[in-house]
């Protein structure tokens, strides 16, 4: 069997790449078990060097490189090149802050010394998808290499070419032989690389449904897991928000990437006083966005990455309408070649609908009304996920007060929700569990070890 990596804007076949065998399979997890042993060793100077090497690589290829990912999953060209550079200051801000994160760490206690140490794990199998098929792999690998671990790439199937050139840039910044490498695996014969003992943790960015597989195969062989799943974002508007910034960052919040991300914004919840304001701002911003090919750098809508994709927005967006749903704008598939679907908006949105209560993974917006904060708090947390939320007001204290009771991984006030090298990222509920990113991010795969010296001797009187 042979992946295939189709151009969802031409629906040409770009490359076809054959899975690899059972012997390829098990060189790669003992050429991984190898570098291990030497690269836990290796003083953290010298990891480091290597991530500052793979973020120069990254910004010398980044025209190259962000071509590819455009031609395979449709990425508008600017929001390619934006993301490899985002790669390059993950490699650079966990080259400079890793080993202080994992330096060792005194706590007092009964012993005459006794200290936190943090010691890597093993190779960490990463499962990722194809959205954003850079970052979410060097959000992974940038950590889990600098805590002294080595790296396998399950990648999502069509986006094989983007697999294999990071496999390459990180080999060409000087990797070892064996620290980092991409596997071409079908789904079904991922859990035997799980239940593999030289494979230690487990990391999956993917869909509610792959996450509850992995976590019950990572359960059975008691691998730790990090989760990131869907998300149905709440993007709250209440009356005194700055209705042109909000409407603006609602737009890119919503479109960035076709709305291909999981923590994009999904439901808009307005409060009653300014809601037709604020969906008159928002749709006539929708109405303006550039439709075409991704490869020019006016365009900011492109193809969504699969024509299969294109089919479950549709009938999301038709049963939710059967439901009662309103349709404000869009709705339609454009007239030309490619996996393209037109900016869409739909109002009148409630709770039982598809547009409220699932993932929308493509350009589809709900637009939501509350009465009041409480009841758009309420609203919010009406969802089994819990990734991300925004908030918009211009009374911060309030905001402060809401953010803590939303169930989310993260609250952004007057801002769109993104992700960060600097802060911890991940979800509550369905939409998964564990975090990337940051000092936390670092610490999940590490042996979180505690070192006992003593016990501290009594001062013995002294005799006269």
């Amino acid at each position: 069997m042979a992946f295939q990596s189709i151009n969802p804007t031409t629906e040409e076949i770009l490359g076809q790449f054959p899975e690899h065998t059972g012997d390829e399979v098990e060189r790669a997890l003992e050429a991984s078990s190898r570098a291990f042993q030497s690269w836990r060793r290796t003083p953290f100077a010298e990891r480091s060097q290597l991530l500052r090497a793979v973020a120069h690589q990254l910004r010398a290829g980044k025209t190259l490189l962000a071509s590819l990912m455009t031609a395979e999953m449709g990425k508008p060209l600017v929001e390619a090149e934006a993301e490899i550079e985002k790669c390059a200051w993950c490699c650079d801000y966990f080259a400079e802050h890793g080993q202080s994160f994992l330096s060792e760490r005194r706590v007092s206690s009964g012993a005459t010394d006794s200290y936190v140490a943090y010691d890597p794990l093993g190779p960490v199998l990463a499962i990722m998808p194809w959205n954003f098929p850079f970052w979410q792999v060097f959000r992974f690998a940038a950590p889990t290499l600098m805590a002294g671990n080595a790296g396998l790439l399950k990648h999502a199937s069509n986006v094989s070419q983007c697999a294999l050139a990071i496999e390459r840039v990180i080999r060409q910044a000087g990797a070892p032989d064996g620290l980092f490498q991409t596997l071409l695996l079908p789904s079904d014969q991922v859990g035997a690389v799980i239940g593999d003992d030289r494979v230690r943790a487990v990391t999956l960015t993917g869909s509610e449904f792959a996450g509850s597989k992995v976590a019950e195969l990572s359960g059975t062989s008691l691998k730790k897991t990090v989760l990131e799943l869907g998300g149905s974002d709440p993007f709250i508007v209440l009356a005194d928000a700055d209705l042109d910034a909000a409407a603006t960052t609602a737009v890119n919040s919503r479109y960035q990437n076709a709305g291909q991300s999981c923590i994009a914004a999904k439901r808009f919840i307005v409060v009653d006083e300014v809601a037709d304001e604020f969906l008159t701002r928002f749709v006539a911003a929708v109405e303006r966005l550039p439709i075409g090919d991704p490869m020019e750098r006016e365009t900011q809508i492109g193809p969504l990455a699969r024509d299969d994709l294109r089919v479950s927005l549709e009938e999301q967006l038709r049963r939710s309408v059967a439901l009662g749903a309103e349709l404000v704008t869009g709705g339609q598939r454009l007239e030309r070649r490619g996996y393209f679907y037109q900016p869409t908006v739909v109002t009148a949105v409630r709770p039982g609908m598809p547009a409220f209560d699932e993932e929308t993974f493509g350009p589809l917006a709900a637009v939501i009304a509350a009465g009041d904060a409480d009841e758009a708090v309420d609203l919010a947390n009406h969802s089994r996920y819990g990734l991300g939320a925004a908030i918009w007001t211009r009374d911060v204290e309030l905001a402060q007060r809401l953010a803590r009771r939303i169930d989310s991984g993260s609250v952004f006030i007057n801002s769109m929700v993104a992700s960060d090298p600097r802060l911890p990222f991940g979800g509550v509920k369905r939409s998964g569990y564990g975090r990337e990113l940051g000092e936390y991010g670092i610490c999940e795969f590490v042996n979180i070890k505690t070192v006992w010296i003593g016990p501290k001797q009594e001062e013995q009187p002294q005799s006269e």
